[in-house]
């Protein structure tokens, strides 16, 4: 006989249940694999969570970015403005030696002249300026010739 005990009724049924090799061998592979399994899912969510983190980082910058150009907007349409001012319009216009116009006439559509047109009002000597500086008369070649 073998080095068992042979069991009987109940036990011998739980036994038949039970495999009959050891315990240890078939548990080894199990608990790598659950190992295996743990790791790259931890070793995943700190990739992703790196990811997440960059991403949050150009998220801040392109922010900062959409602020500073808004600013600039902001500041070029603040110049835009104050260049169109009626006010703005008319002082450069008296430096280019422009004068304000007189009455209007309208033609129909038929041919008719309607109104009575006027001539522009002259301007008194004084307030003209006898030479214009090269800089009002073209600004973008006058600019551009400095170094000639």
């Amino acid at each position: 006989m073998s080095g068992k005990p042979e069991l009987r009724g109940r036990a011998a049924r739980l036994a038949r249940l039970l495999p009959a090799g050891s315990g240890r061998a078939a548990r080894t592979p199990f608990v790598l694999l659950v190992v295996v399994l743990l790791g790259g899912g931890l070793i995943s969510l700190l990739v992703l969570n790196s990811a997440l983190s960059e991403g949050s980082f150009q998220l801040d910058d392109l922010q900062g970015d959409v602020k500073s150009y808004t600013d600039e907007e902001q500041a070029l349409q603040r110049d835009v403005d104050a260049y169109s001012a009626p006010e703005a319009l008319q002082r450069r216009a008296r430096e280019l030696g422009m004068v304000p116009g007189g009455d209007p006439a309208f033609l129909e559509p038929d041919g008719r002249v309607k109104g009575v047109p006027s001539p522009a009002a002259p301007q008194s000597p004084a307030g003209l300026p006898l030479v214009l500086a090269p800089e009002v008369l073209a600004p973008a070649s006058a600019a551009g010739d400095c170094g000639a």
